[in-house]
Parts: C-alpha cells; structure tokens; sequence
C-alpha cells in the first residue's frame, strides 16, 4: 500500500439525501484503509442528470463550480461511492471545447478521481479491509462503473476477503436494473420488468444479499424487492466493508 493520501471524498446527491450511511461507511473505509479524508461541504450534483439530458450548458456550470472545489490541492485524490457520478467526472474536459486551461483542469481533476473500489484495489493496493459478513451475496454490475469504468474485479477482490462471505455470481449480473436515472422515470414500465427479470434470478440464487456501488442501483432493487416482499437485502459496498447492515435511513 502506498503512503498516507489525502482523499477528498465526493458523497453524491443520492447518498447525501437518502442513503447517508453510505457515507459515513465511506470515510470508515478509507481510514481504515490508511487515508486521511475530507470532505468539502461546497460541493454539489456531478451534472449527470442534465448532462444525460442534453443540457449541457447546466451541466457545464456545475462541472466548473466543482472544478473550483477540488482543484485546491489539499487532497490527492477523490473518491466516489458511486461509479456513475465517478464516470461523469471523465465527461467534464468535453464540456470546455475552446477552453484549453479548464479543460486541462478538467483532464487533471478526472485523472485523480476514482470509483472507491478501484481506489481501495488499484491504487492503495488494498483488499483484506478485516471486514465480515456471514452469508451469501452476489454482486451487481452498475452499468456506468461496468461500461464506462471497466469495474468488475475491484469489488469482488474485495468480497472475497471479506469473512465469512460467499460470493456467488448470478445471471444477469451485468444486466442493467432499470433505473438509468430520468429512463425510470420516462419509462416506468420498462424500468419496473427491468428490474423484476434481475430480481427473479437474485431470488433463485438463495441469496441473503446484493451488493452494489451504486445507490440509484440499489435503491431501484430495493424498492421492488420491498413490494415483492422478499427477504432479499440491499447493501452498498462500503457498508459491507465498514461491518454496517443496514440499508436506507
């Protein structure tokens, strides 16, 4: 592992809202992991939404105000609990065509910022966090951290150090859950079968558990696995790692 970093950590709008203890099992894990972190209350969306939408010119103001708060060189780094808002970060550069200074800014900003299990994984070097969950779990591919970040061995190095834990790989991982963001909305028919066709096979599995890196991903099982009353859990990965169990506050 390398030496002490300073992280900034980025908690995204979801977490910060609706599933606080994501966060606060973040900044547990990366303590635990050697790192010294903050966080900055400045900061706001990443702009996927209205950059997904075609707005870019909102997405472009939320890109440059983010800029501002972590180009001050008091991290090394910063670091996402969620790969979509992490890969909208790699967008900002586009959004300054014409704008050779903030484009190096943004390039610089993207280059040092990471989804939390390629960090803990890729640059720390860290698997064995000395967590433990007795049971069986399966990981679910977030489309944006799978597609866009080529995450997918990161998370499950570090499930399968974790004691006690079995982890079981199950059709239609990396089959998208039906959120999309605004497509849930827009469609919600879609969204909803989406859905339901991972959850059918999570449910043959005999899983106590699905874990994930995305709150959206996990907020949209979760929610239909509430109405199918199953006994199926949601978890995010940072809670699992940080010995929480529980889900949504």
């Amino acid at each position: 592992m390398v030496g002490r970093m300073r992280v900034s950590l980025f908690v995204t709008c979801l977490v910060d809202q609706l599933w606080p203890s994501v966060g606060v099992a973040a900044v547990e894990v990366l303590r635990r992991a050697g790192c010294e972190v903050r966080f900055d209350a400045r900061q706001t969306c990443c702009g996927q939404p209205a950059f997904n939408s075609g707005w870019h010119d909102e997405a472009r103001r939320v890109a440059r105000s983010l800029i501002e708060v972590f180009d001050d060189g008091t991290s090394d780094a910063v670091v996402l609990p969620s790969g979509s808002c992490c890969s909208m970060f790699g967008h900002f550069e586009g959004l300054f065509e014409g704008d050779a200074a903030l484009q190096a800014r943004a390039a610089a900003l993207a280059g040092r910022t990471h989804e939390l299990s390629a960090f803990l994984v890729d640059v720390l070097g860290v698997t064995d966090l000395g967590a433990r969950f007795d049971g069986r779990v399966s990981w679910h591919d977030a489309c944006h951290g799978l597609r866009e970040l080529g995450i997918a061995r990161q998370p499950r190095a570090l499930l399968e150090r974790v004691a006690g834990c079995e982890l079981v790989e199950v059709t239609g991982h990396d089959t998208c859950c039906g959120f999309g963001g605004t497509f849930s909305v827009k469609y919600p028919e879609l969204s909803v079968a989406m859905a339901d066709s991972k959850i059918d096979a999570l449910e043959r599995a005999g899983l106590d558990a699905v874990v994930s890196g995305d709150v959206s991903c996990l907020m949209q099982l979760g929610g239909r696995l509430q109405r199918r009353g199953s006994r199926l859990r949601t978890l995010h990965l940072a809670e699992l790692l940080a010995g929480h169990a529980g889900g949504p506050a």
